[in-house]
């Protein structure tokens, strides 16, 4: 592991000599490369220091056993112990910094929310799941930007879907695709039993043009009326948008936006998005002969969370987390949830790595 390590502060030194000379600022992608990768590096460089350090003072103790003084081998053997369990850390630790890291988790992300079965209550559910996602957003000082929504009478959503920009986000939100499933009494219920609802959550990573190529020609692009409440323009001018990818079926509709220009760039958004996405998952069955993976991020049948109201308890089935400050969730504090996936993830793919 040493030998690694070293190769790898070699490279980020030579990072920092290239940051450092003033010519890499006029090539502006390679610049962008260059501190990108300094940036991904520098928590691996300072354990990686860390670990040769603590290893390089196991080293000088053992050569005090062999020699003759009593005093100075007892001492050295004490520290020996402590030193042994501070490499056994660092060791732990940057075998989570060192697994391959994948460029999609830097990505923006568009986030899709659909009300699953329960009827009207099932889409109160889904604009809970959004303002819960819209506050975890607003707490980690994110923008994100409604896309396309289809909104019921009571304050629920058919369909909400929105963009959520910032750093690392799709690596942090990935783990929230899925089938949610909410156990609580229905506002619209008179007897007060407790119904099961569901709504399911699909969480893409926002691709940009040069991830997905489409041609004009395969795209079929319709306009039409926006409906629903709005001011005076609405249902007078086309300014809705409807997208056809041609090759695959898919079809994105977008009429949040005031214009039709406006409504097709979200639209367009969403279809790369969409593209995307269905690559990794092709790319992703492809490997799933090889390899279970336990925190599943595509596999949006698989009932993932269940939020009890009756009891204020939230559970995640697939790392079996159970806790009991629902309220302050659906506030938008699910970061110990996404961290303790994370680190079932993280536990998975070096148990991999050691395979």
């Amino acid at each position: 592991m040493i030998d690694k390590l070293k190769e790898i502060i070699t490279h980020f030194e030579s990072l920092e000599k290239q940051m450092a000379d003033p010519v890499l600022t006029n090539n502006q992608n390679r610049y962008v490369e260059v501190t990108k990768e300094h940036r991904y590096l520098s928590p691996i460089i300072y354990k990686a220091r860390e670990f040769i350090k603590t290893q390089e003072k196991i080293d000088d103790d053992l050569e005090i056993l062999n020699s003759e003084d009593v005093e100075l081998i007892e001492i050295a053997q004490v520290e020996i112990e402590e030193l042994q369990d501070d490499l056994t850390k660092l060791e732990k630790e940057l075998k989570v910094l060192l697994l391959p890291h994948d460029p999609t988790d830097d990505k923006n992300t568009i986030i899709e929310v659909r009300a699953g079965t329960g009827g009207d209550e099932a889409a109160l559910f889904a604009a809970d799941l959004y303002r819960m996602y819209s506050r975890f957003a607003e707490r980690n000082g994110w923008e994100y930007e409604v896309l396309e929504s289809s909104a019921i009478g009571i304050g629920g959503y058919k369909e909400i879907i929105f963009s959520v920009t910032g750093n690392n986000v799709y690596g942090i939100m990935k783990f929230e695709s899925g089938v949610h499933r909410v156990q609580r009494v229905p506002k619209t219920e008179t007897s007060g039993r407790v119904h099961t609802s569901a709504a399911t959550v699909a969480v893409l990573p926002e691709a940009e043009k040069a991830d997905i190529e489409m041609a004009d020609s395969d795209l079929k692009i319709d306009t039409y009326r926006a409906s629903g409440a709005g001011g005076q323009h609405v249902n007078k001018t086309e300014s809705a948008i409807r997208i056809t990818h041609i090759p695959t079926g898919l079809v994105v509709t977008c009429q949040d936006e005031t214009s039709q220009h406006k409504n097709k760039a979200a639209a367009l958004k969403v279809l790369r998005s969409r593209l995307l996405a269905a690559e990794q998952e092709k790319l992703a069955k492809e490997r799933a002969t090889a390899r279970k993976n336990m925190v599943s991020t595509g596999d949006r049948s698989a009932k993932i969370r269940t939020y009890n109201f009756p009891q204020g308890r939230i559970t995640d089935h697939r790392i079996n987390f159970t806790a009991f400050n629902l309220e302050s969730v659906m506030d938008g504090d699910i970061g110990t949830i996404i961290e303790n996936l994370k680190l079932a993830d993280q536990q998975e793919q070096i148990a991999l790595v050691g395979d």
